[in-house]
């Protein structure tokens, strides 16, 4: 699988299927890697890659990948912005389709923030956001579970630079995504699909807040994952959404 490397940044990447470009990231928190794609509620480089051309990749700092950078204090989502952009020109792609899985919620909606126009539309899978009742969740999975390995490999890091990325990320907007207001999302205009779930950190509140404010926003059914023919039914209904989207005179 090949490397893009932009400054001291290296992504790792792969790219399966052909047709319109779609950029998908697993779960997994801040541990977002490819090769956690089999673990995640379906795979979406297996159930999408007849359809497009998949993009997937290892997150910058991702325990157990190959995704490399400093850890951006100052502007942690905007940082992962830059890459997934970088990646895409690095490839030579102006505009893409999205999927993203848990923590890809917030990476579609800073992408969309950040590059208005190259997003064709987004499926927010799952999405982290704001729980009024586990407000903490995402921060805690940092410190507790991304942390201690990072740490353990990057003599460069302290605990204390961790504690302010992950303040940055989760805590200096405590609501919602977030990585983006309610403002921008009553603004947003790029068609939106959410998939809905409703775990401590998977908050269905700030799911379905998505939903009643972005003005092209879509739901599922939910729940859709446990039955088998209604979760078939909605991973069908995310690609047909995908498609349906491509720009007029591109092959899906």
């Amino acid at each position: 699988m090949p490397f893009y490397t932009r400054g001291d940044v290296t992504i790792h990447y792969e790219e399966t299927g052909s047709g319109f470009p779609l950029l998908a990231t697993p779960g997994g928190g801040l541990n977002s890697i490819m090769a956690g794609w089999p673990n995640q509620v379906f795979n979406a480089v297996e159930e999408f890659k007849s359809d497009f051309r998949v993009i997937t990749m290892d997150q910058r700092n991702a325990n157990g990948g190959q995704s490399t950078g400093p850890v951006q204090v100052e502007d942690p989502w905007g940082a992962f912005a830059d890459d997934q952009l970088g990646l895409m020109d690095h490839l030579g792609i102006r505009e893409f389709g999205f999927i993203g899985f848990c923590i890809g919620g917030p990476f579609a909606m800073t992408l969309i923030k950040r590059a208005p126009g190259r997003v064709t539309a987004a499926v927010l899978c799952q999405p982290v956001g704001h729980a009024d009742a586990t407000k903490d969740s995402m921060y805690d999975s940092g410190t507790d579970i991304w942390a201690p390995e990072l740490l353990a490999n990057r003599a460069d890091l302290s605990m204390e630079t961790i504690e302010q990325y992950l303040h940055n990320l989760y805590r200096i907007q405590p609501d919602f995504f977030y990585s983006v207001s309610r403002d921008f999302a009553r603004q947003c205009q790029t068609p939106l699909l959410v998939m809905p779930d409703d775990t401590p950190s998977h908050s269905l509140q700030a799911a379905m807040d998505m939903v009643a404010l972005a003005p092209r926003a879509q739901v599922t059914a939910w729940p859709w994952k446990e039955e088998p023919g209604l979760k078939s039914l909605t991973i069908n209904q995310a690609r047909e959404f995908l498609k349906a989207h491509v720009p007029a005179g591109v092959a899906a």
